[in-house]
């Protein structure tokens, strides 16, 4: 009798370890802990840097410990190498620009059109409806976009002042390698091109090499471009973005029950870097403008000949594949009806 209440002690008590070690799995507290390493180009100081790190402390409390994001900030390596890292593993995440993306999903390419999108609530309206139909073809290639971020402008900058497309016809136009796209565009619209990796720059408009870039104006106050182009058009150029994407493995690492609440915590810090880059370039062409920079404000006439240019030749472009032509006319069509509503 007595081994009969014995075992049977045993084996409630055995019961009840087992029972208290399921609940324990079940909640997490066995868990192991998932680790993302993000790679970026940026100093830990700059705006991306410090929300980067923000992202990982609130990654850490919202998972209470599993899911760990470690930033490594100023990471060399090109963009390019950057992609390749996360093919094979060896980061799970990393911030890229518009060009790294165009690689992934060429579909991105057709929001960069020269003088499509004009301003920013344009290009508010257009992401709106296509950032969907995007992150679906990025995620076609194997990666989970996890937020997007509106940079900035692009603006051309140079030696002598450009108002119209001939005045730019008229100058050599440093052109990156990397967006062969974008180049190919402005080779079609009977602009003259010379090839120049970003350390070049500088030294191709000091010895007369180019006379002209087309660049965002906070990266040319940080460089001190402007110190040799010293011209600013007033019209945009085309819009550019950043990107946190992050490879298949990486995301499915992540337990589904966090994968929601850490992607929303990435797009509200993406909204923030919105804001502060939009600051950040008004600041850099004001404080352009007092260091000496002549900017080049086009009248209204003028402008419409760039807009009346482009829309000249973008038909061959379209054509020719240079751009998505699907893509194209999705935000053709966004804005043609967002211009008759305002």
């Amino acid at each position: 009798m007595n081994k009969t209440r014995n075992f049977r002690r045993f084996a409630n008590r055995k019961a009840c370890i087992l029972f208290v070690f399921c609940v324990a799995l079940s909640s997490g507290l066995f868990a192991q802990k998932v680790e993302i390493k993000l790679a970026s180009s940026l100093p830990r100081n700059s705006d991306w840097g410090i929300i980067l790190d923000r992202i990982a402390a609130e990654w850490i409390q919202a998972t209470n410990g599993e899911v760990e994001l470690k930033v490594f900030h100023q990471r060399a390596g090109s963009e390019d190498d950057y992609l390749k890292w996360l093919r094979q593993g060896r980061f799970e995440a990393a911030i890229f620009t518009s060009s790294a993306l165009y690689s992934i999903a060429p579909e991105i390419m057709a929001l960069s059109i020269p003088f499509l999108i004009r301003n920013n609530d344009e290009f508010d309206a257009v992401l709106k409806e296509v950032r969907p139909i995007l992150d679906t073809k990025i995620e076609e290639k194997g990666f989970k976009n996890l937020a997007w971020a509106k940079a900035g402008w692009v603006k051309v900058f140079s030696r002598s002042p450009v108002y119209t497309p001939d005045d730019l016809r008229r100058l050599k136009i440093a052109t990156n390698p990397a967006d062969k796209k974008l180049a190919d565009a402005f080779k079609a619209m009977g602009f003259q091109l010379v090839g120049a990796n970003i350390n070049e720059v500088p030294q191709f408009l000091a010895s007369r090499r180019i006379d002209a870039v087309y660049q965002s104006p906070i990266a040319v106050q940080a460089t001190q471009l402007y110190k040799v182009a010293g011209n600013m058009s007033s019209i945009n150029l085309a819009p550019f973005m950043g990107g946190i994407l992050m490879n298949r493995r990486g995301w499915e690492s992540i337990p589904q029950r966090h994968q929601a609440r850490l992607q929303e915590i990435v797009r509200k810090a993406g909204i923030e870097i919105e804001t502060s880059f939009q600051k950040r370039e008004a600041d850099s062409i004001e404080a352009m403008k007092r260091d000496g920079v002549r900017y080049n404000q086009s009248t209204p006439d003028q402008v419409n000949l760039w807009y009346q240019d482009m829309q000249d030749r973008l038909p061959d472009m379209v054509n020719r594949g240079i751009f998505n032509k699907e893509m194209y006319e999705r935000i053709n069509q966004i804005l043609a009806n967002y211009r008759r509503s305002r």
